[in-house]
């Protein structure tokens, strides 16, 4: 079964950027989508962002212009560039692949930022 990893979250001043990276350990392609989720203490999961194979992508509204989702197919990872970071988009951030069939997760990375 294929394996993500996600890297790349950190400490950062409000205001900042951080690009997150989700590493899978086989083909990404065979999904029909990748996401972004994140969490925040207290609070549920929830979508930040996603691509599809075809390459169209989804934001949640609050970091819509802020946030972008790529992907590289050749290398077999998912990218989330963050920019103009606010106090409200810490938390663990993870990363999902779904199929039709099942969806895997990453074990997270914590983003924190600093006002």
């Amino acid at each position: 079964q294929v394996q993500l990893v996600e890297s790349g979250g950190g400490l950062v001043q409000s205001g900042g950027s951080l690009r997150l990276s989700c590493a899978a350990s086989g083909s990404i392609y065979s999904f029909n989508v990748m996401g972004w989720y994140r969490q925040a203490p207290g609070k549920q999961r929830e979508l930040v962002a996603s691509i599809t194979r075809g390459g169209a992508t989804s934001y949640a509204d609050s970091v819509k212009g802020r946030f972008t989702v790529s992907r590289d197919d050749a290398k077999n990872t998912v990218y989330l560039q963050m920019n103009s970071l606010k106090p409200e988009d810490m938390g663990v951030y993870y990363c999902a692949a779904e199929s039709s069939l099942y969806k895997i997760w990453g074990q997270g990375t914590q983003v924190t930022v600093s006002s």
